[in-house]
Parts: C-alpha cells; sequence; structure tokens
C-alpha cells in the first residue's frame, strides 16, 4: 500500500509539473503578443488624441485593453487561486467619445492596465516561461546523450557542460536530470510567482479602499434603479394583463347573474368566456411569477433551472453543471437571470446553431460560461444586454469578461462569489 500510494504522488506531482508548464507557455505564447498588442496600439492611440482622432479610438482600445486584463485575472483566478479583482469606474451610457475618452484616462484603474502590460511582456513573460523550460529543456541533454550529439561537427554547448563525445553527452544528460528534479519544485512556484506579480501591478494601490468604496456605492444605487425598474414592470404587466382580465370576468360575472333567468343560452356563452379570460389571466400570472424568481429555481436549485430555461430555447444547447450545493438564493437567482439574458442574447444576435452553458463552483465562486458558434463581435457597451448583466453581477461583486472575436464563437464568462 505504501507503493502504491508513493506511486501515486509521484504520478500527481508529474501531472502537476506539467499541466503548469502548459499553462505556462500558454500565457508566454498568446499573453506576450496579447500585450505588445495592446500596449502599441494604447502608445498609438494615446498619442493621437491631440490631432482628434484618438478620441475616436482610444475607448476602444481602452476597452479591448480592460477584456484582455479581465481575461488574465479569471485565469489568475482559476490557475493560480489568485483574486484580482477589477474596479473600473462606469461611464454613463450617453457619453459622447470625448467624455468617454476622458472618462476613462481619468480612472486609475485605467493606467493600472497599462503600467502592467510592459511588465508582463517582460519580467511576466519569462515567469510564465520558465516552467516550460525546466521541463522540455531537460529533453535536449537527454537527446544529446542517445546521439545527437553526432549531428554536431563542432563543440556543442549544453547549458555549461560542452559536449565534444558520449561522455559530456551522459554529462548532459545529467545535468538535464537535475534541471528535471528542480523542475519538479519550482515550476509551481514560478507559475505563482506570474500570478502574485500580475496582482501586485494590476491590484489597487494605496487608494483601493476609497475606490471599492466607490465601486460599491455604485452598484447600489445600480441596484436600487433595478429594483424600482422591475416593480414598475410588475405593476404594468398586472395593470395591463391580469388585473383588465379579472376586472373583466368579474363584469362577465355581473352580466350572467343578470341573463340566467331570461337568456341561458348567452349566459352559458359568458361563462365560457369568463373561464376562458380566468385561464388567460392565471397563464399571465404564471408568467409574471416565473419571471421574478421561476419556481423550479426555488426547488430544484439552479442547474435545474438552466436546464429547464434551456429546453426553451429555439437553439440545440447543452447544459454541463457541476455544483455541489445550493449558493445563496440571491446569488442563484442573479446567475440565473445574468444566464438567462446572455441565451437571450445569444439567440437573438449570434446567429448561432449551438450553445453550451457550464455552471460550477470552484475557489469560492460561482463560475457561468456560455459558449457559441455564432458570428461574434460581442461587446460590453452602451444598449447592450451584456452591460445589464455587468451591472447585475456588480451588486454582488461579480465579474464579467467576454470573448468575441469577428467571427466567432463568442464565450460569455461570469463569476459569483459565493460561499
Amino acid at each position: 500500500m505504501t507503493t502504491d500510494t508513493k506511486n501515486g504522488n509521484g504520478r500527481t506531482g508529474a501531472r502537476r509539473v506539467g499541466l503548469t508548464a502548459v499553462r505556462g507557455l500558454t500565457l508566454a505564447l498568446v499573453g506576450m503578443p496579447g500585450a505588445v498588442l495592446c500596449f502599441s496600439l494604447s502608445l498609438l492611440s494615446l498619442a493621437l488624441i491631440p490631432v482628434g482622432f484618438g478620441i475616436v479610438t482610444t475607448p476602444y482600445v481602452l476597452n479591448g485593453v480592460r477584456a484582455f486584463a479581465n481575461w488574465r485575472r479569471l485565469l489568475a483566478a482559476e490557475w493560480g487561486g489568485v483574486r484580482i479583482p477589477p474596479a473600473y469606474r462606469p461611464l454613463p451610457k450617453d457619453a459622447n467619445p470625448w467624455a468617454r475618452t476622458f472618462g476613462m484616462l481619468r480612472d486609475p484603474a485605467t493606467w493600472r492596465d497599462l503600467r502592467w502590460l510592459p511588465v508582463d511582456m517582460t519580467a511576466g513573460f519569462v515567469t510564465a516561461l520558465l516552467p516550460a523550460v525546466l521541463l522540455l529543456y531537460p529533453l535536449e541533454g537527454f537527446a544529446l546523450a542517445l546521439g545527437l550529439w553526432r549531428a554536431f561537427p563542432d563543440e556543442y554547448w549544453y547549458g555549461f557542460v560542452p559536449v565534444t563525445g558520449q561522455a559530456s553527452a551522459f554529462g548532459a544528460a545529467a545535468l538535464g536530470l537535475v534541471l528535471l528534479f528542480f523542475a519538479h519544485f519550482f515550476a509551481p512556484r514560478l507559475l505563482d510567482a506570474h500570478f502574485r506579480l500580475t496582482r501586485a501591478v494590476l491590484g489597487g494601490n494605496q487608494d483601493e479602499l476609497a475606490e471599492r468604496v466607490r465601486v460599491l456605492t455604485e452598484t447600489r444605487r445600480d441596484a436600487v434603479d433595478a429594483s424600482a425598474a422591475e416593480l414598475r414592470r410588475i405593476e404594468r404587466d398586472l395593470h395591463d394583463g391580469a388585473q383588465a382580465r379579472l376586472v373583466a370576468v368579474g363584469m362577465d360575472l355581473g352580466t350572467i347573474e343578470a341573463l340566467l333567468d331570461k337568456d341561458p343560452a348567452q349566459a352559458r356563452v359568458l361563462v365560457a368566456q369568463a373561464r376562458a379570460s380566468s385561464v388567460e389571466a392565471l397563464a399571465e400570472l404564471r408568467e409574471l411569477v416565473r419571471g421574478i424568481h421561476p419556481p423550479v429555481l426555488a426547488e430544484r436549485g439552479l442547474g435545474d433551472a438552466v436546464r429547464a430555461l434551456a429546453l426553451r430555447l429555439p437553439v440545440a444547447t447543452e447544459v454541463s453543471v457541476d455544483l455541489p450545493g445550493r449558493a445563496e438564493a440571491p446569488v442563484e437567482s442573479a446567475a440565473y437571470f445574468a444566464v438567462s439574458e446572455v441565451l437571450a442574447n445569444a439567440v437573438k444576435h449570434s446567429g448561432a446553431d449551438r450553445i453550451w452553458v457550464d455552471l460550477h463552483r470552484a475557489d469560492g465562486m460561482l463560475r457561468a460560461t456560455v459558449t457559441d458558434n455564432g458570428r461574434g463581435g460581442a461587446v460590453i457597451g452602451a444598449g447592450s444586454g451584456l452591460a445589464g448583466v455587468e451591472r447585475r453581477l456588480g451588486t454582488f461583486d461579480g465579474v464579467l469578461a467576454v470573448s468575441s472575436p469577428s467571427g466567432g464563437p463568442t464565450m460569455v464568462t461570469m463569476e459569483i462569489p459565493c460561499a
């Protein structure tokens, strides 16, 4: 049993080192070009502000930088367990390009993003790449020992070992073993250092507490506005729908009472009409209740509620759920309506013929991902349904990230802290 346990721990350790190397290589190969592109476009757009062209381009460029930074925040949380909460100031929905540009430039979080980009393309690149180097470089030493040294007519240096023959090639293999030993211990630490470096630059500074208070004030105001708008919607739907039908039923019943003796045939017609009106009123009340808090959500939980929602969609939708228990009712409700809004956007605007929904909990976060194979081009902005989703999640200190290149696919990821 002891041997089996050691073998199992060894395999687990090897898988961890391999996974760390793959993740680090992905960050290096994708993050480096992304950081260079975002930083170059930002400098160019800011330089063009004095001539007027940058007033138009800067909001789009900075939104791209924010999307890239939010993607890295999600990877830091998912791959490294490092939470980096964003704290961007909201902009007015009807802001003109001038107001949007200088509103974003007055936001301290914008300058944190811009300071982080050169750090990410230098020190961040090195700390992300080193785990893969520690794992892959020893393979070259082993290949030299197996005879690869013969392919080099002159002296070949492997690290600090000059390889000139089979004996020195075995020395290269020994050095590879040492590097592989170090990879087992240091590769995960190096990737952790990468994410901590990201948090140190992307995270808040001494003004973080004040910024946090301001963000909470904004989200509280959004929550109050959303609640007031929802109350007005409920009142309007009750007044124009169920209430009007119930009033009509009452009038029909009064007429029926008067006609029972005089005209029984006409009374029977009105009874049937009143019954139909009552059925329609009941259906409208049920639909109204479903819009406030779906019964299946209260009874069966978020997973079954989203599955029931997917069954009503005109697009083939696959739902994957990995939730070990129930979250708090407000969190479940916020997640349900956020997923519902994203699915509605996908059905209405993406042109997709397939949608995937993934719900799971990790590191104290409820994470929902909606992916479609549509045309792409989804953005978070004024007039977009995703802006409403972002405000809804912001009330719970949640995060919304969108990846939607032109041509698709679109992936919308939502995170809400939950116990």
